[in-house]
């Protein structure tokens, strides 16, 4: 075990690797030498501003290096970053600022504590050591403004970390690339931890298909984060083009942040070799995960894996009752540490029922030996002529049609039914509806076939992986589409 402060982490490594690089993005790189230095001296600016110890800093920056060097930055002052979108409107960031009070906000000048995007007046500030300083928490993610008033969900781990953990099979000084918005969770966590185990990390500005296949080839990348909706747009290149890179470096693929159609999880396995693909479902909150690999999922088809070592979940009706094994209920998670011990909420409460159990807003159900299967969230269920409908479930169908880029399945108000389900589907190409049809009657039962569809040409999906159905059903509701 060598537990290492975050705030010491960067000359760890620049001390075993001063040259090597640490990250990069586009036509930038930086060493592990560089990156020590320069987040000195941007956290002397820091806290001339006003940072101290366990204090929020606020990083509303786009993915690039000045993203890795604020958090850097921060925790060498012992603070928290808290992440957001660069693109956040600003209505949303200030009730987030409301939430966490921070003493600083980065990449936002327009407010009393902000400091610009590419800011860089700590240049001519001293590069030495600072004291050494652990923020109680190492990170301060926001969730929730899809559905309502945003929250902090802040994590109950020091800025501190095991650098022999074994975790998420991110090896020792390899490479990851991370194609994902930083300001997720997933995306961060996983580049955050590949760093802290001395490993290159290469992020992308955006997700792009063949990019992302060409960085694996160019640097070796044995490591990759995605979500289904990349994956999916990777597989539907021309298979010229998707087969021209050599991958033979990738040892693992991630995928996690949204249910994956079991189609492309099969294409994706015979394609990479099962002991490549790797699938977790957890919360930001870490009150438990699952896990499963290729060979495992083969297995248990369509399954998210077996609960951790860490927790217990299980499977409950409407009235709390825990459910039988092949029965759909709302998923329930328990750390072994009990409640409250792997995060608190700023701005909200859990969902909890007595024994300390607590629900992220999944439903499904396990199969005889244990494995999770999820169906959909409860927010997002439809509920039409009294039959239970899950998205996630039609628009895997929808996916798997030539031609569909992303898709996303609402419920609009019915008279008689109380709810329709409306198709809204991405498409590259024109998509003859009568064909389309077809398909979906060869997959789903009659009752969850959509019975309106609406033509689009921009994805749905943002690189998360995330959907804002809520939004996108209110605008429907209110235009009458």
């Amino acid at each position: 075990m060598t537990i290492i402060s975050l705030s010491r982490m960067l000359s760890h490594w620049s001390g075993k690797q001063p040259d090597v690089i640490a990250i990069t993005h586009e036509s930038e790189s930086i060493s592990w030498r560089q990156l020590d230095l320069e987040t000195n001296q941007l956290a002397r600016a820091y806290a001339s501003r006003g940072v101290n110890q366990d204090d929020f800093v606020t990083i509303a920056l786009p993915n690039g290096l000045e993203f890795f060097k604020a958090c850097f930055a921060t925790w060498k002052l012992g603070a928290t970053p808290q992440p957001v979108s660069a693109k956040l409107p600003r209505f949303e960031l200030d009730q987030i600022i409301d939430l966490g009070k921070p003493s600083l906000i980065i990449g936002v000048e327009s407010c009393a504590k902000g400091l610009p995007l590419g800011f860089n007046q700590h240049l001519s500030l001293s590069n030495s050591p600072l004291p050494e300083l652990t923020a109680r928490s190492f990170k301060a993610m926001t969730s929730g403004g899809s559905t309502g008033r945003p929250k902090l969900i802040v994590s109950a781990n020091p800025a501190a970390w095991d650098i022999e953990l074994e975790y998420l099979q991110i090896k020792m000084q390899g490479a990851m690339l991370i194609p994902g918005p930083l300001y997720h969770n997933g995306p961060f966590s996983w580049a955050m931890i590949a760093l802290f185990r001395g490993n290159h990390v290469c992020i992308t500005t955006r997700f792009d298909a063949e990019e992302t296949l060409s960085l694996i080839e160019q640097h070796h990348i044995d490591i990759v984060y995605m979500v289904p909706t990349m994956m999916q747009r990777i597989w539907k290149l021309p298979e010229s083009i998707r087969t021209q890179y050599d991958l033979s470096c990738l040892e693992t693929l991630w995928h996690l942040a949204a249910p994956c159609p079991e189609w492309l999880k099969q294409a994706f396995i015979d394609w990479l070799g099962p002991e490549v693909i790797w699938e977790l479902y957890g919360g930001t909150e870490g009150q438990g995960s699952t896990i499963i690999n290729g060979f495992e999922w083969l297995k248990h088809r369509g399954s998210v894996g077996l609960p951790g070592v860490a927790c217990e979940m299980k499977i409950v009706d409407e009235n709390y009752a825990t459910l039988p094994s092949r029965e759909i209920g709302e998923v329930f998670i328990r750390p072994l540490t009990g409640q409250g011990t792997t995060y608190h909420y700023i701005g909200a409460q859990a969902k909890s029922i007595e024994g300390g159990w607590e629900s992220l807003g999944d439903m499904g159900y396990m199969d005889e030996d244990g494995y999770l299967y999820l169906a959909d969230r409860q927010t997002d269920m439809i509920l039409s002529g009294g039959a239970n409908i899950y998205p996630a479930e039609i628009e895997a169908a929808l996916d798997a049609f030539p031609g569909v880029r992303s898709s996303a399945v609402i419920g609009l108000p019915h008279e008689d039914l109380g709810s329709v389900i409306h198709a809204i589907v991405d498409s590259t190409e024109t998509i003859i509806e009568e064909a389309l049809l077809a398909h979906l009657t060869e997959r789903l039962t009659r009752y969850k076939i959509p019975r309106t569809f609406e033509w689009v040409s921009e994805p749905l999906r943002d690189d998360a992986g995330k959907l804002r159905r809520k939004q996108l059903t209110a605008e429907r509701v209110t235009t009458g589409d």
